[in-house]
């Protein structure tokens, strides 16, 4: 349970992203105010309920690619969000026990949660800090008491940086965040886009709920956070088609893409 202080700072009375999201996916942690903007958004565009289930597919995809195909041992998720079925530490782990897991968030309700977050393998790690995707600096210094920045990881920002307003300024924190990690090290980026009249329609009715804004960006704009990086095949797509599982893939033309850029 939460300490007093914490208690105070979560607020149920307005709904909220993690939670909100949470209940997209089929989780426990959310709210009747949650529910009930979801319930709304889903009259308005049933679709966002696919964004969130297949966003959750590519980040197990995209970890066993960077885990089995690269190597990579180290995992940075910043806006972990709240803990489902198949979190990066598990689907990590589980192709590479030795594998180091730091989440990142700076919100109450996820850190209410985040003991359940905190299990690990005997030979890896799983640590959890409670910082701000808007100090980006101070983040690495902390995650560096978990993960060898001198050795690759793997970068995590999934449907997060719709939280800041201003694209230039999410660009920057995400340059900020790569360029203190080094060479072989991997962006994974996932987000909802602006590709659709419906998309449009829930994203202004989520923002109109009195929870914190989230902003749908063009497939542009998303391609943008990857410059200097090279992109892994198939590049910035769809994520139901970034390396789709050849049985079991996901079908639709949903209104999110990603894509995985390596450091050079």
């Amino acid at each position: 349970m939460p300490d007093d202080s914490l208690r105070a700072r979560i607020d149920t009375s307005k709904p909220h992203s993690a939670r909100f999201w949470n209940y997209f996916v089929g989780g426990k942690d959310n709210y009747e105010v949650d529910r009930e903007i979801g319930d709304q958004i889903k009259s308005i565009f049933p679709g966002l309920v696919d964004v969130a289930v297949t966003s959750r597919r590519f980040l197990g995809r995209a970890v066993r690619y960077l885990a089995v195909e690269q190597g990579v041992r180290q995992f940075l998720d910043i806006g972990t969000g709240l803990p489902t079925a198949d979190n990066t530490h598990e689907v990590a782990q589980r192709v590479a026990p030795d594998a180091r897991i730091v989440y990142v968030d700076n919100d109450p309700i996820v850190l209410a949660h985040a003991n359940a977050l905190l299990t690990s393998t005997p030979e890896g790690r799983t640590a959890y800090l409670d910082a701000d995707l808007y100090d980006p600096e101070a983040v690495l210094r902390a995650a560096a008491g978990t993960l060898d920045l001198s050795r690759p990881v793997g970068l995590m920002i999934l449907n997060t940086l719709g939280h800041v307003a201003d694209h230039e300024q999410a660009r920057d924190l995400v340059r900020r965040l790569m360029a203190g990690l080094p060479a072989g090290s991997h962006l994974v980026i996932s987000d909802s886009t602006a590709t659709s009249e419906g998309m449009i329609a829930a994203s202004e009715a989520y923002n109109a709920s009195g929870a914190v804004p989230y902003y749908v960006r063009t497939v542009a704009e998303i391609s943008g956070f990857f410059e200097g990086l090279e992109l892994v095949e198939p590049g910035v797509v769809r994520v139901p088609d970034w390396r789709a599982d050849p049985e079991g893939a996901d079908a639709g033309a949903v209104d999110a893409y990603c894509g995985v850029g390596r450091k050079p």
